[in-house]
């Protein structure tokens, strides 16, 4: 199956979509650096960055389609983030990987996560939103091109070994899909993530940070 197909497949832009992203970005703000470039990493439609404002918003998939999405003040660039993201050291203030990593090969994470370490300037952030296999490991595998299993605890041990410091953890953040319970009320967001408990959340929140002096 070719990435196009995937996307239309798993993640297909819609309103409902873009909404519930703008309720993340906004839920999230107080995380992402505006005065810094912010990346998105398998950026596929580009509901993240277009629910952002910062002096620079980068979209980086390997899909060859990224090429083609138009959105107003927002760069497309075509990479395999498991091999080297095209960016400088010390450039970017803060990286979305969402529902990414588990996607990857075990080598493939440590090195996207080292790589996410040194394109991230001191003081930098990344934002992490996957499936958190400790709390549905039934459903983990629903999705067929899911290779590495992470847990809110694997995750975080794994990016302190890399250098980062890690600054948040929510074991559960979102609903594993947006064909779950949620989407049927995908306006209530906003409500569900102020949420001191939240029903249905699978997917995990990991916020590490580049110590300042790295």
């Amino acid at each position: 199956m070719s990435t196009a197909d995937y996307r239309s497949l798993r993640i297909p832009k819609n309103a409902a979509r873009r909404f519930v992203w703008r309720s993340i970005a906004n839920y999230l703000r107080s995380e992402i650096d505006t005065n810094s470039p912010v990346v998105d990493l398998g950026a596929g439609n580009l509901d993240f960055l277009e629910s952002v404002r910062s002096i620079r918003r980068i979209a980086i998939d390997l899909d060859p389609a990224i090429l083609d999405e138009s959105a107003e003040g927002i760069e497309a660039l075509r990479a395999d983030v498991a091999e080297r993201i095209p960016l400088a050291d010390d450039l970017i203030g803060t990286v979305l990987a969402s529902n990414l990593l588990e996607h990857l090969e075990r080598d493939e994470v440590d090195r996207c996560l080292r790589e996410i370490h040194r394109t991230l300037r001191p003081g930098g952030k990344l934002l992490v939103i996957q499936p958190n296999f400790r709390v549905k490991p039934h459903h983990y595998f629903d999705d067929f091109t899911h290779k590495t299993i992470l847990t809110h605890h694997s995750l975080r041990d794994w990016l302190l070994s890399i250098g980062f410091e890690v600054t948040r953890v929510d074991a559960r953040f979102l609903p594993l899909t947006l064909k779950s319970r949620l989407s049927f009320g995908h306006r209530l967001t906003p409500l569900y993530l102020r949420l001191p408990y939240r029903p249905f959340a699978s997917q995990m929140l990991v916020i590490a940070r580049k110590p300042m002096g790295s």
